[in-house]
């Protein structure tokens, strides 16, 4: 009864923090707008389209979200949009796929403190608010909510030595995104130096062809998928490359680190907010994952963000230390499992604290901080306005309320080029992405005033236009078969606060 109390309070907070991020228009169209748009598109038989990602980064028409990461899993929700057809769906989603975790981790952790309940039951409960989860159910649905329960179930299937089914969940872990199969890697390499220390002679064979299995087929998958299906399916190469402070492409990235390999440890640490990052990530959990082997499985992850230009990647307040939660907490229980006991009881209890003090500061107080749950009078007069425009229009949204629009309009981001959308909403009293300062937003709605838009609603910074001539829009652009996709350029100032949101 304690697993299950802990599992329906696991999908209680998360899905709290969620639909309480929903209430206030944190979550936004990147990503839930976009991920909305694909998840509907699969629950109609169709291929997994996102205008709002397609139009924004000016993909063709026909592109679809399989050529810009490989997340095939995603389609696995499409039935629940026959039961609710609403974004929140897909929070909720998550929320219930972490909860699934809470009773694998606790067989992890049986797995290491055998005949010890109230180890399952801490190491249970820490998961289950474990702050990355927060984080990651604060700032909507993304594909790590498969990643979380699909790692844990190999890891534990690992320690269980039934090793034919951890492949199996690290095969469906591959699916989850691209770089997963760079996890799956690790974990072969973690299973054939297991391996040797098997006492009996068959489980040391299965832990061997396992490891074998994993260490040559995951990397295998990333080749393919970066290599062939996602240019198959119009990904223009290079097109994420966020490395280039070490090279301009992959070739050049390896050159140089044979060459000048201090360039990557220099890369890893700088700007200062990256030594922030890992400090945060390992010290949350009293450092403890640093005591076992498990912990190669999050080394890829960690170099993707530490060595990217994209300052997107270095604060820990997105979704992305999701990935490494299980990983991480595995290796704790495992690092824990072998300490003597007067320094397993010190470690663990400042492992409990520390994680629980993090998961307060950065998620549960915020479930119980009234004015949480209120958007900013800018926001709810954006979602007020929205409420205005009429069902089966085209809209440019500000990133802010798109994810309300979605399910009854062909709803694109309002960004730095005009489309000529039948309707416009888009605030003009504080920065949102993607553009780059306010004063561009309010440039945009004065130059549409002037070429054939009329306003219809104009309070406290959210300005609602309707296109009542067909005039033509200096700049404006509809990304059409032959248009070539364009870069993100974020602006100089993000991911410099590791605790900014």
């Amino acid at each position: 009864m304690r697993g299950v109390a802990t599992t329906v309070l696991c999908f209680a907070v998360c899905a709290g923090l969620g639909l309480q991020s929903w209430a206030a228009l944190r979550v936004t169209g990147f990503d839930l707008g976009i991920f909305d748009q694909a998840v509907r598109a699969y629950a109609q038989f169709a291929p997994p389209r996102s205008a709002i990602k397609s139009v924004h980064h000016e993909f063709p028409p026909d592109f679809t979200l399989l050529g810009d990461h490989f997340t095939p899993l995603l389609a696995l929700l499409a039935p629940l949009y026959w039961l609710w057809d609403d974004p929140r769906t897909l929070i909720l989603a998550q929320a219930a796929l972490f909860a699934a975790g809470v009773p694998v981790t606790r067989r992890i952790a049986r797995h290491r403190f055998p005949g010890r309940e109230v180890v399952a039951d801490v190491a249970g409960l820490v998961y289950a608010l474990g702050w990355p989860l927060l984080d990651s159910s604060y700032t909507g649905f993304h594909e790590v909510a498969f990643a979380v329960p699909l790692t844990l179930l190999m890891l534990e299937r690992g320690l269980a030595r039934r090793y034919g089914t951890a492949v199996l969940w690290a095969a469906l872990l591959c699916l989850v995104k691209e770089d997963m199969g760079l996890v799956a890697g690790a974990y072969g390499l973690v299973l054939l130096v297991r391996a040797r220390r098997e006492r009996s002679a068959r489980d040391r064979r299965a832990g061997r062809a396992a490891g074998l299995g994993l260490l040559l087929g995951g990397p295998l998958v990333v080749t393919l998928v970066v290599g062939w299906f996602l240019p198959a399916m119009g990904s223009p190469p290079g097109y994420y490359w966020s490395y280039g402070r070490i090279g301009a492409d992959g070739g050049a990235f390896l050159a140089r680190v044979f060459t000048e390999p201090w360039v990557v440890p220099w890369v890893a640490v700088t700007p200062p907010v990256k030594l922030v990052l890992v400090g945060w990530v390992l010290g949350t959990l009293a450092f403890l994952p640093l005591g076992s082997a498990t912990t190669l499985l999050a080394l890829p992850l960690l170099a993707e963000r530490l060595l990217s230009d994209n300052g997107n990647h270095w604060p820990v307040v997105n979704h992305y230390d999701a990935f490494l939660w299980p990983i991480l907490l595995t290796a704790s229980l495992e690092t824990l499992a072998r300490l003597p006991r007067p320094h397993r009881k010190r470690l663990g209890a400042a492992a409990l604290a520390l994680s629980t003090g993090a998961a307060v500061f950065l998620g549960l107080g915020l479930l119980v901080t009234p004015g949480s749950w209120q958007p900013r009078p800018d926001k709810a007069a954006l979602a007020r306005a929205a409420e205005l425009v009429p069902d089966g229009v085209t809209v440019e949204a500000d990133n802010a309320v798109a994810p309300r629009l979605t399910r009854r309009t062909s709803v694109v981001l309002a960004d730095r080029t005009p489309r000529g959308a039948d309707w416009v909403l888009l605030g003009v009293h504080g920065r949102t992405f993607p553009f780059h300062a306010v004063e561009e937003q309010q440039a945009r709605v004065r130059m549409l005033l002037d070429h054939g838009y009329v306003e219809v609603w104009n309070r406290e910074g959210a300005v609602l236009l309707r296109r009542a001539e067909t005039r033509p829009i200096p700049g404006m652009r509809v990304p059409g078969p032959d248009s070539t996709p364009v870069r993100e350029r974020v602006p100089a100032d993000v991911g410099h606060d590791p605790f900014g949101r």
